[in-house]
């Protein structure tokens, strides 16, 4: 229910500022510890999945949001949301971070947490290419794991 009023929220203010609407289409993940990954049964690579990303861009950096659900390394359903920013590092590449409020069975207990996350994008005009590092993190994520998804503008 959070998700969805976020969503709702970052589509008015979208729809009143100079800013962009896209939709995130999940992804798949890569376990830098495989063997681990597999006994813990968080080995699970594809994960699909849908959210929606407001973004403002600015000279040097974007500022975004994001809300959405996947399935994730446990097989069970993922709830995000948070915001964060990307600098401009070239013509292409976004280098930043995120705070993100991440809820599923398969991470920290299944209860709610909010995480710092480093995060990359590629721009391909109306798609973007992003990657996000989580780190292990005792008794929150017990795998080194890497993210990626594809963000499709609707300009």
């Amino acid at each position: 229910m959070k998700a969805r009023l976020l969503g709702a929220t970052l589509c008015l203010y979208a729809l009143s500022a100079h800013a962009e609407l896209g939709i995130n289409v999940y992804g798949l993940s890569y376990h830098l510890d495989q063997d681990k990954a597999k006994e813990l049964g968080v080995d699970n690579q594809v994960n699909p999945g849908l959210g929606v990303r407001w973004r403002e861009r600015k000279t040097d950096w974007d500022w975004f949001a994001d809300a959405g659900f996947y399935r994730d390394s446990g097989r069970h359903t993922a709830k995000l949301a948070g915001g964060g920013a990307l600098w401009h590092a070239t013509e292409r590449v976004r280098l930043g971070g995120a705070l993100a409020l991440l809820n599923s069975k398969t991470y920290n207990g299944g209860k709610s947490f909010i995480a710092p996350l480093p995060v990359a994008a590629y721009e391909w005009g109306r798609v973007t290419l992003n990657a996000v590092y989580m780190p292990k993190v005792h008794e929150v994520n017990d795998i080194n794991t890497f993210g990626f998804w594809l963000t499709v503008w609707l300009r």
